[in-house]
């Protein structure tokens, strides 16, 4: 007897429903994934920004402390108490204030136009220009709109001892121990152009060449002429130190890649910036504030008090300095330095849009707004202030 069984198998309906189930279930899998990503992309944000502020800080935090360092006796001293002989500059005659070379000012900025605080700056539209008008020499470095610009001149940290100087004047050949030919050349600068040289009394700034164990006076760029020989072999061993004399411009500028970063370029003896260094990516604007003392016109009978009563923008502080001999003093004054930094991700970061006007960032005071078209970058802005170790009135 033959059985007759019925096909069987998944109909119609039955497919879609498993059609339905595993589009849910790959739909929910592919939310998963996208809400990971998003959240995994929203950390590497933060966490770039905050170790590119750290590190931008870092930077800055020390250089800033070393602004007017020049030997044993910091510029204050030299300057207020003598300023025919206490500070000496071998690098040209009758510089301008904002010359690179200008060791007679040892910290000096530019406020970004339109960055005051209080103001509103879109970014990506910044409007270009500085009060006061950038130098030519720090102009050709390209600095981006928007971004405050700070000049540091200062003797290295690390000083060797002087053992003997031989040689006429303007053609002088100083020679230490070799081991200190290290300290003369950190940060990657392996052949340092301009030197200084201290002792308790006196500092100098010469253009010069050097070598393990010996620096030679660069003659034909000494103007006025030096007298290392009689101003500095008098005194005791020991006490004349030679150091590498930096004169450097901290600005944020575009890299390679056409991201904004923080650069720092050394000015050289003929008076130029050599090729800027890029420190740290992600820095999108630097803003400054400047605290001054309390003695409004600093000199031998009315030295720093060493109290800070005002902070000021760099175009505020000169408001009222009609001559570069004003403008001079007005900088010497200055014994602190409010840094504010606003730091963007380097790469999208799937940060939402921040469409509350007062929850924009703010950076000392600044308000950025954000670009025109969302970039989805995580912003963040740091804040530090910074004492002129040497301008702590009174050592």
């Amino acid at each position: 007897m033959t059985r007759t069984y019925a096909a069987k198998g998944v109909s119609l309906i039955e497919l879609l429903i498993a059609l339905l189930i595993g589009s849910l279930l790959v739909l929910g899998l592919v939310q998963v994934f996208s809400a990971s990503r998003t959240a995994y992309q929203l950390s590497e944000g933060m966490s770039r920004v905050q170790e590119n502020g750290r590190f931008a800080l870092d930077f800055l935090q020390r250089d800033i402390r070393l602004g007017g360092h020049f030997g044993c006796v910091n510029d204050q001293a030299h300057w207020v108490k003598d300023p025919t002989e206490g500070l000496q500059v071998h690098l040209g005659t009758g510089l301008a204030l904002t010359h690179p070379l200008n060791f007679s000012v040892s910290v000096q900025g530019y406020e970004a136009t339109g960055t005051a605080p209080g103001q509103t700056v879109t970014i990506g539209g910044a409007s270009s220009g500085w009060n006061p008008a950038l130098p030519t020499a720090i102009s050709d470095l390209a600095p981006v709109a928007g971004s405050d610009v700070l000049v540091l001149r200062y003797f290295g940290g690390r000083g060797t001892p002087v053992t003997g100087i031989t040689g006429s004047a303007g053609a002088e050949v100083l020679n230490f121990p070799a081991a200190g030919w290290l300290g003369l050349t950190e940060e990657g600068v392996t052949a340092p152009t301009l030197y200084g040289v201290a002792d308790c009394s006196h500092a100098s700034v010469f253009p010069g060449t050097g070598s393990s164990g010996q620096v030679s006076v660069s003659s034909a760029l000494v103007s006025p002429t030096t007298a290392l020989v009689g101003r500095y072999t008098a005194h005791p061993s020991g006490q004349t130190l030679l150091y590498r004399a930096n004169s450097i411009v901290y600005y944020v500028g575009l890299n390679a890649v056409g991201e904004p970063a923080l650069h720092r370029a050394r000015a050289n003896s003929t008076g130029g910036y050599g090729t800027p260094e890029e420190l740290v990516e992600g820095v999108e604007s630097l803003q400054l504030l400047f605290g001054q003392d309390a003695t409004p016109q600093l000199g031998a009978t009315t030295p720093p008090v060493g109290n800070i009563t005002t902070q000021n923008t760099a175009t505020t502080l000169l408001a009222s300095a009609g001559n570069d001999a004003a403008r001079a003093n007005e900088w010497r004054r200055v014994g602190l330095v409010q840094v504010g930094l606003l730091m963007r991700s380097p790469q999208r970061a799937a940060a939402p849009e921040i469409a509350d006007a007062s929850s924009h960032p703010r950076v000392l005071g600044t308000i950025f707004a954000p670009p025109a078209t969302s970039d989805g970058r995580f912003r963040a802005s740091y804040e530090t202030t910074i004492a002129l170790r040497n301008r702590l009135f009174g050592n």
